[in-house]
């Protein structure tokens, strides 16, 4: 085993791996038990309104606005649309809630972990 230390939207984590030997391949993979110490990377902070804030996952600019503040949202709906490296990539509201705030623009350029869209 070799422990490397990994850092994911700016949370560091230490993980061990396994080198596995070539004459071990050939059998049937082994099941994956979560550990407890696993972390949910999906999981949104919450917005200073006890709401969820949206943020930009890389950075990019906002090419596309799909809500404004008052909107309800469903879990799953398209709130905007980011476009990164000419990739469009859609942020996606992820509980039911009402948008509180919309903090961008369409055009403007945001960075990783800039915040989008504050929903309650």
């Amino acid at each position: 085993m070799r422990k490397f230390r990994i850092t994911v939207n700016g949370q560091t984590y230490e993980v061990e791996v396994e080198e596995i030997k070539e004459s071990e391949q050939q059998g049937a993979a082994p099941s994956v038990k979560p550990q407890e110490t696993a972390v949910d990377l999906g999981t949104l902070p919450p917005a200073a309104n006890g709401g969820k804030t949206i943020k930009a996952p890389i950075p990019g600019k906002i090419v596309a606005l799909k809500v404004e503040a008052g909107d309800r949202v469903k879990a799953g709906d398209v709130v905007a649309v980011l476009e990164a490296m000419k990739m469009e990539n859609e942020l996606i509201a992820p509980i039911d809630g009402i948008v509180q705030e919309v903090k961008v623009k369409e055009g403007a350029s945001v960075n990783l972990g800039d915040p989008i869209v504050l929903l309650g």
